[in-house]
């Protein structure tokens, strides 16, 4: 007999990794590893890529200025993204209209996002404990709520035949 989906709430997933870090199962380990890999490797290839950017302000001659302001630009962006997406792994943003219109400078900051999945997949999967937080509160009260009901027809005992 086949079994369809277990009732009650389900586990949200979590990019590059599905439902798999709710058992750590289905090569969860591997996938950590990948993450660390990928987002460190992606952020090397974008600092090469803004390396090209920068020589080719000096190629233009647009002065010393404007390239300290690109860089103090980059960096204070990627410090923002940092920051901004290692809080997304632990709470949900209390203004998501403000996180919308930080959207912009974490596009512009996005090797600090890329470092901070890099450093988060050492602990867990990016976004793990808030998701585990939240499910386990969504079982728990479904528990709750289906022990409760008077007449749950799923609780009740089933008389033995004779």
């Amino acid at each position: 007999m086949p079994q369809g989906t277990p009732p009650g709430p389900q586990p949200e997933p979590i990019r590059f990794f599905g439902t798999t870090w709710v058992d750590h199962d289905g090569g969860y380990g591997l996938r950590r590893v990948g993450v660390a890999v990928g987002s460190l490797a992606t952020a090397v290839g974008a600092c090469f890529v803004l390396r090209f950017a920068f020589e080719g302000l000096e190629i233009a001659k647009v002065g010393s200025l404007v390239g300290m302001l690109v860089i103090v630009m980059f960096a204070i962006c990627s410090a923002i993204a940092f920051r901004k997406t290692w809080e997304g792994f632990g709470a949900r943003p209390k203004d998501p209209a403000r996180e919308d219109t930080l959207r912009g400078l974490k596009s512009i900051g996005f090797i600090g996002s890329l470092l901070a999945y890099f450093f988060r997949s050492f602990i867990e999967a990016p976004g793990e404990k808030l998701r585990r937080a939240e499910y386990e509160s969504a079982r728990a009260q479904f528990e709750k709520r289906r022990a409760t009901r008077t007449g749950n027809p799923a609780t009740r005992k089933r008389p033995k035949r004779r």
